[in-house]
């Protein structure tokens, strides 16, 4: 077969087999941009700090190299994130945190889900990640998001209907076959514990997903009348324990997934809902008809969400009770936003040290200078160590 037929079929089989995304990096391989509109989309995205390399300590298991870049490592610890232009501070950020902790960070592999059609290019995206964290183990897809684009209905606030937000339902296509577990991460957390406890959590039985939850809720709040006087659907959820649980912080067997056809579950309610609107919360109500009252139970630590406030006037919010691994920016409210408008709430200041967006910290400097708190030593150690 001649060469060009060979790399033609070679490319319609990838179509073929993945209809929902396509891994465009891998590894610690460096990648270029394409041209002057490359380096122009690196450089609208800010200038990110590099972050402290974290290294394994003796007692972590050994990882080569080589499995590492193709995430086969048995020893891996496995995290899935979105990744865009408008959210990507905040990715960042959680990233950062996440290493910061680790007991094994040369172990975490991150699996990055970023929109076809965002205004940054994945492959710039991906640049920068590899600019911030040079050692980090990762691979960015490009998410298709016309796979889910007429599947999604209005919400009570617009950034809910970014496809990005459902690409979570999308992971058993979208990650490599031997990715048999992973913990799905909003874009909005950072992480003050070690990940590799949360990893260890245990599905018992055949439960799919792990999650903090809340089982005094009041399911009457998260569907519509439409949903109630329905002679059938409430039936769906009849006899299950009313337990609330946020899609943030999911730990995520993988394989039960897509053993189950969980993807398309979550499809037959997005479908419905366009029909006769039964729900009015974007991408969550449909892991509660799915999976509510069925989720591992997971300590509380591991999701202190809602720190963004209401979903309308995103007001500051206190945290719950009980120890705290993971904080959760979850509602309208993000602390990127809100430090770089001076009106930061008081648990925005925890986010703070993650941050590594260098013109924030530089401006911050500045101001404290100004009010006589800072000198030109201490602006230079606020570079290096924040």
């Amino acid at each position: 077969m001649p060469l060009n037929a060979v790399v033609l079929a070679a490319v319609l089989c990838l179509i073929v087999l993945s209809p929902f995304a396509v891994g465009i990096r891998t590894g610690s391989g460096r990648i270029t941009t394409n041209g002057d509109n490359g380096r122009n989309e690196f450089s609208k995205l800010g200038p990110f700090t590099e972050a402290p390399e974290y290294r394994n300590g003796k007692e972590c298991a050994s990882s080569s190299s080589a499995n590492r870049e193709k995430s086969f490592d048995p020893s891996l610890v496995h995290i899935a994130m979105t990744l865009d232009s408008e959210y990507l501070r905040g990715s960042v950020a959680a990233v950062h945190s996440v290493l910061r902790h680790a007991s094994c960070p040369e172990n975490v592999f991150f699996h990055f889900i970023s929109a076809e059609f965002d205004s940054a290019s994945p492959r710039v995206l991906s640049q920068l990640v590899r600019s911030t964290f040079p050692s980090l183990s990762f691979r960015v897809y490009i998410f298709r998001e016309d796979t889910v684009i007429n599947l999604i209905s209005s919400s009570i606030r617009q950034a809910l209907e970014n496809p990005l937000n459902y690409a979570r339902n999308y992971l058993g296509d979208i990650l490599d076959r031997s990715v048999d577990r992973v913990i799905y991460l909003d874009s909005d957390v950072i992480v003050v514990d070690d990940i590799t406890k949360l990893w260890n959590t245990e599905l018992t039985g055949t439960r799919v997903i792990g999650a903090p939850e809340y089982c005094q809720a009041n399911f009457t709040l998260y569907f519509t009348s439409n949903f109630w006087s329905d002679p059938a659907l409430p039936g769906e959820i009849s006899g299950r324990r009313p337990c609330y649980f946020n899609t943030g912080v999911m730990v995520m067997d993988m394989v039960r997934w897509r053993e189950g056809n969980y993807r398309e579950k979550l499809e037959r309610w997005m479908q419905l809902q366009k029909k006769k609107r039964i729900y009015d919360l974007g991408s969550l109500p449909p892991f509660l008809l799915v999976f509510g009252g069925d989720v591992e139970a997971i300590d509380h630590r591991w999701n202190q969400h809602g720190l963004g406030g209401d979903n309308v006037r995103g007001s500051c919010r206190s945290l719950h009770s009980g120890p705290v691994s993971l904080l959760h920016w979850s509602g309208k409210g993000k602390p990127w936003v809100r430090l770089d408008e001076k009106r930061a709430c008081p648990l925005d200041r925890l986010w703070e040290p993650y941050d590594l967006y260098n013109k924030h910290k530089i401006e911050r400097a500045k101001d404290q200078s100004l009010l006589g708190f800072a000198s030109l030593s201490d602006l230079a150690d606020d570079s290096i160590f924040l």
